[in-house]
C-alpha cells in the first residue's frame, strides 16, 4: 500500500483512492478482531479495586473536569464534592450510552443499503458490536455508581429515532453527527486520564472506551473524506451549512448537563453559564474540542465562504489542527 493510498488512523491527512480506503477499512476490521473488549469479561465489577463505597474521596473531581475546576465546586464540603463527583461520572456515562444508541441505530439504517462486497459493512458492524458492549459497560457503571442520573435532555431522546433515520437518507450528515458526539467525549476522557483519572471503576471504562473510540473516530474521518467529495452539488452545499450546527448541537448534549442534572448536582445558573461556555477558559475549551474537526472540514472544503460565519456564530471556529490529536497547547 502506497503512502498516497493509506492514511494512518491517528495520523495526518493523506488523500487516498477507493482501493486505499478499502484497505484502511480492512486494517480497522482486523484491529477490531485483534483487540476488543467485553463489558462483563474485561471489567471485574465485583473486584476489590472497583468496589463502590460511600465517602470515597477518589470521586472528587479534579481540575481536568470543568465542574471540578470551578471555585464553586472547590468551596463545597468534601462529602458534597464526592456526591457530585459520583453523579457527574454516572451522568457522563448515561449520556454516552444514549448517544451510542443513536449511533447504533443510524449505522444499521445506513447498512441496510450497503452493497455486497463493500468492506464498510464489515467494519461498521464491528463498530456497532463494540458500541453495544460500551452501552452495557456504561449502564452497569451507572447502576452501581448513581442509578438516579437523568441522562440526556428529553428533546434529544425524543429526536433519536429521527436523527438515526439520517443514516439512511443522508449518511454524510449522520457521520458528522457521530464525530460531534465522539470527539468531545474522547477529549473529556483523555483529559481526565492525563490528570490522574478518578475512581478505578471510572478509569477502567475510560481505558476501554478510549482504546476502541480511536478506531471509531478514525472511521468517521475516513468515511467523510471518501464520500463527501462524491456528493452532488445540493447535498454538499447543505452539508456545508449544517456541519457546524450539528457539531455544536451534539457537543452540548454530550458536554453540558441537562437542566435536571444541573438541579440534581445543585449547580447555580450563574456558575453553569461560566462553565458552559461564557468564561474565557470555557470558551477556549469549546474551540479546542473541534481542532481536529476543523482540519477535516478544511480537507473536505466545507469550511469556506459564508459557512465560516456559522462556525463563528457557534463559537467553534479557530485554527485547524495540523495533525490528528494535536495537543491544544501545541496549536496556539
Amino acid at each position: 500500500m502506497t503512502a498516497v493510498q493509506h492514511e494512518k488512523v491517528t495520523g495526518t491527512h493523506v488523500p487516498q483512492g477507493q482501493q486505499g480506503y478499502y484497505d484502511t477499512l480492512r486494517t480497522l476490521s482486523q484491529a477490531s478482531v485483534d483487540q476488543h473488549f467485553d463489558a462483563f469479561k474485561d471489567i471485574d465489577w465485583d473486584g476489590e479495586d472497583l468496589r463502590i463505597l460511600p465517602h470515597d474521596e477518589r470521586w472528587i473531581l479534579n481540575d481536568a473536569d470543568e465542574i471540578g475546576a470551578h471555585p464553586w465546586y472547590k468551596a463545597l464540603p468534601r462529602e458534597r464534592q464526592i456526591e457530585i463527583g459520583m453523579y457527574r461520572w454516572a451522568q457522563v456515562a448515561k449520556v454516552g450510552l444514549q448517544f451510542e444508541q443513536l449511533l447504533i441505530g443510524g449505522v444499521m439504517n445506513h447498512l441496510m443499503w450497503s452493497k455486497n462486497d463493500n468492506p464498510e459493512f464489515r467494519y461498521a458492524t464491528h463498530e456497532v458490536t463494540e458500541e453495544t458492549h460500551h452501552t452495557q459497560m456504561f449502564q452497569e457503571f451507572v447502576n452501581r455508581v448513581c442509578p438516579d442520573v437523568s441522562g440526556a435532555p428529553t428533546l434529544f431522546k425524543a429526536l433519536v429515532p429521527v436523527l438515526a433515520s439520517a443514516g439512511a437518507w443522508f449518511p454524510e450528515a449522520f457521520f458528522v453527527g457521530i464525530l460531534a458526539g465522539e470527539e468531545p467525549i474522547d477529549h473529556l476522557q483523555k483529559g481526565a486520564m492525563r490528570a490522574g483519572g478518578s475512581h478505578p471503576a471510572a478509569n477502567r471504562i475510560m481505558q476501554i472506551h478510549i482504546a476502541e473510540e480511536a478506531r471509531h473516530i478514525g472511521f468517521a474521518h475516513q468515511y467523510l473524506e471518501h464520500h463527501v467529495p462524491r456528493l452532488g452539488f445540493v447535498k454538499k452545499r447543505i452539508l456545508t451549512y449544517v456541519f457546524p450546527l450539528i457539531m455544536r448541537g451534539l457537543c452540548d448534549v454530550i458536554m453540558v448537563p441537562s437542566k435536571q442534572a444541573r438541579r440534581d448536582m445543585g449547580i447555580p445558573d450563574d456558575v453553569a453559564k461560566e462553565i458552559w461556555w461564557d468564561s474565557e477558559e470555557s470558551a477556549k475549551l469549546l474551540r479546542d474540542l473541534f481542532a481536529d474537526v476543523r482540519m477535516l472540514a478544511d480537507n473536505l472544503g466545507v469550511r469556506t465562504g459564508p459557512a465560516k460565519l456559522l462556525w463563528k456564530a457557534m463559537r467553534i471556529d479557530g485554527r485547524p489542527a495540523r495533525f490528528r490529536s494535536e495537543p491544544a497547547s501545541a496549536s496556539h
